[in-house]
């Protein structure tokens, strides 16, 4: 099964059909996008499920029926075992962007933990979940497909919020400050903490 967030609010991708209770199911072929979004705004609804037959093609199916942004991102560690955080739009956050053109996903990921943050010497340590989430930027609905990365680096450096993205500060947090920070963040976020 496949989450995609709008906002907080979960849309599954998935084959089975389930007795609807907090959540309405819809056939991913025939759904708009907003009729999806309707739904999902309504108090009632928890989660909408959004069910097709075959369980390979559910996302390839689910991703045509908006223009996708792709991007990367990074889980950042540095000596101490802190993580970097961004706070932007009044809620933390994990530094990410969207590629470039002749970018690798990997190069995305880097350049923009760089970018939002000032924090450099970084190396990728493996490949984390890749997040979707719904968001709507100049009257336009779109699908962002984040590709995440662990990430080790050894800066000790000054911190450097990137302002003109909206970004207001950026923190090394410990374990128990992170966890407070997830109080405060967004579901895709903590499903890589």
């Amino acid at each position: 099964m496949i989450k995609i967030f709008v906002n907080d609010k979960p849309i599954f991708l998935t084959t089975k059909v389930e007795k609807e209770t907090d959540f309405k199911n819809f056939l991913l072929k025939d759904v708009s996008i907003e009729t999806v979004l309707d739904t999902l705004a309504k108090k009632r609804y928890a989660y909408v499920r959004l069910i097709h037959h075959n369980e390979e093609t559910l996302l390839k199916h689910f991703c045509k029926k908006l223009p996708n942004v792709i991007a990367g991102g990074g889980k950042v560690y540095n000596s101490k075992g802190e993580i970097l955080f961004i706070f932007r739009n009044n809620k933390w956050d994990l530094p990410k962007g969207k590629a470039e053109k002749k970018e690798t996903i990997e190069q995305t990921a880097i350049r923009e933990v760089i970018e939002e943050t000032g924090v450099k010497d970084l190396k990728i340590i493996n490949v984390l979940p890749i997040t979707y989430h719904i968001f709507k930027r100049n009257g336009k609905i779109k699908l962002k497909i984040t590709h995440w990365f662990t990430m080790e680096t050894t800066f000790e450096g000054r911190l450097f919020p990137q302002e003109s993205e909206g970004i207001t500060k950026v923190e090394w947090l410990n374990e128990m400050a992170s966890k407070k920070a997830l109080e405060n963040s967004y579901a895709n976020i903590k499903l890589l903490i």
